[in-house]
């Protein structure tokens, strides 16, 4: 695959900022030891990777707009277009020397995902999409959902929160009834990777909840290329604004949605 100017800025930002991070990941190791714990320093990490995405992307296209996880919105003038960052999707891994956390970057161009990218550097994977062009794995594999047809036969991924939010017994209530249907449940940390995962055929389905619009930008543009479908919980078309889930190919898709309604 050929990629474009605009997804070559997003790429070289990802993989500018997964080398800091990649840096900071290996003092994390060291740190596991200490009694305060490294979260201190993993906060510092987030924000130097979320520095050089915006310093890469903003001198690439000086007038877009930005919404960031840790800096919040800044404006632009162009009015069109709005960067989503979340620079290290996948905190508590990190914290926890688990090698599953991503850049990921999603580019709105009007009210639409038009480009995106998760890039895990750990594993140096990059997967990258844009509207009309299909999702890819490192610029080779063109990226398809998994075509399994039954539940009984699919992985799927969701994310818990942690305790003490408002929707943990509904999760709970979620667990126990999907559980069964399905060949396995897997909860890897980062929302980012699960959806790219998905749009690789490596997951089969996925649900959550709770969901911020940097979670689900980048991820939710790579589904829909990867020939998947994306809702919320009650099967409107997915945004990336209302934090609801629910993806898969058009067959796992609903019967995970309908699985879904009928928990209350």
């Amino acid at each position: 695959m050929a990629r474009s100017a605009l997804l070559n800025v997003m790429v070289s930002a990802a993989v500018k900022a997964g080398k800091s991070l990649v840096r900071d990941f290996n003092e994390v190791e060291n740190l596991q030891v200490s009694r305060k714990g490294p979260a201190d320093f993993v906060s510092k990490a987030d924000l130097r990777a979320e520095q050089i995405v915006f310093d890469e992307l903003r001198k690439a296209r000086p007038t877009y707009a930005f919404l960031m996880e840790e800096g919040g919105q800044v404006a632009g003038t162009d009015g069109q277009h709005t960067w989503i960052v979340d620079p290290l999707d996948g905190t508590t891994n990190f914290l926890h020397s688990i090698p599953l956390f991503a850049v990921a970057i999603a580019l709105q161009r009007g009210d639409e995902i038009v480009a995106s990218v998760i890039y895990n550097p750990v594993m140096d994977e990059m997967f990258t999409a844009e509207k009309g062009g299909g999702a890819w794995l490192a610029d080779r594999k063109r990226l398809r959902v998994a075509g399994r047809r039954h539940l009984s036969d699919a992985v799927v991924s969701t994310g818990i929160k942690t305790q003490g939010t408002s929707n943990d017994a509904l999760q709970l209530r979620q667990l126990a009834s999907i559980n069964p249907a399905v060949a396995g449940i897997r909860r890897g940390g980062s929302i980012s990777i699960d959806m790219a995962w998905l749009a690789a055929g490596r997951f089969d389905a996925l649900w959550e909840a709770g969901l911020q619009p940097w979670d689900v930008a980048p991820g939710f543009l790579m589904i829909r290329e990867a020939g998947g479908l994306v809702t919320d919980f009650a099967g409107q078309p997915g945004s990336v604004w209302n934090g609801q889930v629910v993806a898969g190919n058009e067959t796992l898709q609903g019967a995970l949605l309908k699985e879904i309604k009928s928990i209350k």
